[in-house]
């Protein structure tokens, strides 16, 4: 992926982030963003969404109305943070197979199943909220990706969490299992672009 321009923090939390109120000055993103190139190819968000749109259908069996919906909300968010929107799609699809309802017994919800003891501070407002849920998600996905420093275990830590994934060896071996699966959803869904 190439990236045109530096990623500034400041402006992400001033108007990027502005009208979901996310408090992002606890982390340095030093990432860049999307500059119409990913894995979807270039162009606007509108036609990445499309196709991204018709690959979660085909790939998923996921409803055209949802997949319309929730397509131009991953590509935004994937592109505002720096994610490849094959890996936030193929998360949710693993986390809550696109239903917007999904509770955990663990007390995660929504698409991308946030649990919000944990991520209230950072993501204030309703997490059952397509919108919040998957910037929320995304921009766990990126605060993970960094202090790992690679997408492998950044997905082991959005399961089991980091202090889970390094201290206990069942988690760690959960959390890798976690991160083959999703990897398998995004394999999937890329054939089926």
């Amino acid at each position: 992926m190439f990236f045109s321009y530096f990623f500034n923090p400041a402006q992400s939390q001033s108007s990027l982030f502005h009208s979901h109120s996310f408090k992002f000055s606890s982390i340095l993103l030093s990432t860049f963003l999307f500059a119409g190139c990913s894995s979807l190819g270039g162009g606007s968000i509108e036609k990445r969404a499309a196709k991204l749109s018709k690959g979660i259908q085909t790939a998923y069996s996921t409803p055209a109305d949802t997949a319309n919906r929730v397509s131009p909300l991953i590509v935004q968010h994937a592109q505002n943070q720096g994610v490849d929107p094959l890996l936030v799609a193929a998360v949710i699809r693993q986390e809550s197979t696109y239903r917007s309802q999904a509770t955990s017994p663990a007390g995660a919800v929504g698409l991308m199943q946030v649990i919000p003891r944990y991520w209230q501070q950072t993501c204030p407002g309703d997490l059952y909220s397509e919108n919040s849920n998957i910037q929320c998600g995304t921009y766990i996905l990126a605060k993970y990706n960094q202090s790992s420093g690679n997408w492998k275990k950044a997905l082991a830590y959005y399961n089991v969490g980091p202090s889970g994934y390094e201290n206990n060896r069942k988690m760690r071996k959960q959390g890798k299992r976690y991160a083959k699966q999703v990897k398998q959803h995004k394999k999937i869904l890329k054939n089926s672009l």
